[in-house]
Formats: structure tokens, C-alpha cells, sequence
């Protein structure tokens, strides 16, 4: 099963763990979708930023 994450709300005023989680989930620009793998690291960071993006599952490897 893999995670398709897409960034809902910008980063302005974020904290600093928000803005690391989203550079290592790859997302960058609001709207912008990425598909991970779904394991407990990626998990995690999406729990961080829960309020910032919207996850779906996928059909992947």
C-alpha cells in the first residue's frame, strides 16, 4: 500500500520540526502530491504536519 500526501496549507509561521518533516516527505509548494511508500517513518512525519496535508492510500508496491 503506498500514501499519496498532498500539501493543503503553506509553511508560514510553522515551527522548524513542521518545516524538516515536510522537506523529508518532499513537499515543497502547496498543492504539491508525493507518493510514499506506507511504513512508521513516513507515518510519523505525516503526524506531524496532519493539520498541513491531506493523505490518501493508493494502490502501489
Amino acid at each position: 500500500m503506498a500514501l499519496k500526501i498532498t500539501m493543503k496549507k503553506g509553511l508560514v509561521g510553522a515551527q522548524k520540526k513542521q518545516k524538516d518533516a515536510m522537506r523529508v516527505l518532499g513537499l515543497r509548494k502547496i498543492h504539491q502530491s508525493v507518493v510514499h511508500q506506507d511504513n512508521k517513518a513516513v507515518r510519523g512525519n505525516i503526524l506531524v504536519v496532519r493539520h498541513l496535508v491531506e493523505v490518501e492510500e493508493v494502490e502501489g508496491e
